[in-house]
């Protein structure tokens, strides 16, 4: 009996005193766990991790901040994230701000060519885009919540619409795949954003050469990254209708580009050297596309025509125009020097045996004076840009017209391109075939551009 409680008293003084060093433990452990919780929420992970039906990963855990693509939304796991961000473009233009084409729109004669002072809210957008299931998934989508009229009530920016919408698939840096409606990758002016341009608006070049957006599918990637033989392919297939528009027959619009980025190093689609590039980077690029549609040109509206054209053949109900054109690209940015460069050639069959050609060229180079003169505001950017199209004359398809565009312009950066003031000045001139007329014009604009 005395050996029993012997046993048992041991037993119980063993207990007591494990459990005594067991409730320190347990109160370090329990610092140690709350550190580690804290260390996971700073890093994103997330440990406690379930599966849906569909077996997706999925967490409470949400991180919000602010960046330069707007509010941030991410998973803890980091599977999942938004950008949200709103846009809004505010500019003054006088004698007008559209690009005058013709000598009715030169003189002030025609019913687009009186001169007027006018404020407008060019582009109010609301963009939204991330990643899902994994970081190369992405996603995109833009809409455009500003459309503007005349006195008349006709309505220019037709009404609140999606412009943007796209998936791109990228597990690998040199193959990817994006489908969806987009800015197709054919030439670097139209693709870099409105938002992030050096000027307050794009070139004469743009209207007659741009491809603008499409519906479709595209190949991309980059090969021999950061070597002299650094390369970006892009090869595309689409509705060639424009935004938003269903396939008017069985033919289709196929573009390719190659760009060579003889440094090494990768221009993303903007302008201006506003992060001051301390190695120099630069891009010679060379892009093609062929189309069989009704259209001859293409805007964020959809297919049109350039003057003197007009889409279906009557006769037949079937597509009229062959249209091939190619471009060549340069850019490069260096310590606050930005140049771009690009050479349009069109050629337009209305498959009755004529053929149309157009030519097209602009070349604009910036600089941040700040570089050599300390006493420049380093936000300010000058900039110049000179551009002409030798285009058929719309009263007589068979002769040509010569438009030039001399333009200069200053920039401020308040917050980079997501907060900027933009002033230009353009000296625009018109060279008439069919008349023989010469004439010109000056405009003023000035532009604040922000993003929330």
């Amino acid at each position: 009996m005395k050996k029993i409680c012997l046993a048992l008293g041991v037993v119980l003084v063993s207990i007591i005193a494990v459990g005594s060093v067991q409730a320190q433990t347990t109160d370090t452990e329990f610092r140690i766990r709350a550190l580690e919780e804290k260390l996971d929420s700073l890093t994103g992970e997330d440990k406690k991790v379930n599966y849906d039906t569909h077996g997706v990963k999925s967490t409470s855990a949400i991180k919000t901040s602010y960046g330069k693509k707007g509010f941030h939304f991410e998973t803890g796991n980091g599977l999942f994230s938004t950008n949200l961000q709103w846009r809004a473009q505010m500019r003054f233009s006088n004698p007008g701000d559209a690009d005058p084409r013709s000598l009715t729109a030169f003189d002030g004669t025609g019913a687009n060519g009186t001169d007027t002072n006018n404020f407008e809210l060019r582009r109010v957008r609301m963009k939204i885009g991330g990643h899902g299931y994994q970081p190369w998934l992405k996603y995109y989508f833009e809409v455009d919540l500003q459309p503007s009229k005349t006195v008349t009530g006709a309505a220019l920016g037709d009404r609140t619409r999606v412009i943007d919408w796209r998936i791109d698939v990228q597990p690998w840096s040199f193959l990817g795949l994006r489908v969806g409606q987009w800015k197709i990758n054919y030439n670097r002016e139209r693709v870099d954003s409105s938002g992030r341009q050096q000027f307050v608006e794009r070139s004469i070049v743009n209207r007659i050469f741009t491809i603008d957006r499409q519906i479709g599918a595209l190949l991309k990637g980059r090969l021999f990254k950061g070597t002299h033989a650094d390369l970006r392919y892009y090869g595309g297939v689409f509705n060639g209708e424009g935004r938003a528009t269903d396939n008017f027959d069985t033919n289709m619009m196929w573009m390719g580009r190659l760009q060579w980025n003889f440094l090494g190093r990768d221009l993303k689609w903007r302008q201006s050297d506003v992060k001051r590039h301390k190695k120099a980077a630069g891009s010679l690029a060379f892009a093609a596309a062929t189309n069989d549609s009704p259209c001859t040109r293409w805007s964020s509206s959809g297919c049109g025509n350039l003057s003197g054209f007009s889409g279906i053949d009557g006769a037949t109900g079937t597509d009229k125009f062959q249209t091939n054109q190619y471009v060549q690209e340069f850019a490069f940015k260096y310590k606050g020097l930005s140049i771009q460069e690009e050479y349009h050639w069109k050629d337009i069959d209305d498959h009755d045996g004529l053929d149309y050609d157009f030519e097209g060229s602009y070349a604009q180079v910036g600089y941040f004076f700040n570089e050599i003169i300390k006493a420049v505001p380093e936000q300010l950017e000058l900039a110049f840009r000179y551009a002409f199209v030798d285009e058929p004359d719309s009263s007589s398809l068979a002769q040509t017209n010569n438009r030039e565009e001399f333009t200069v312009a200053a920039n401020y950066f308040i917050a980079g391109h997501n907060n900027k003031v933009t002033a230009d000045v353009s000296y625009l001139t018109i060279d008439d075939a069919s008349s023989g007329r010469f004439e010109d014009d000056a405009r003023f604009r000035l532009q604040w551009d922000i993003s929330f």
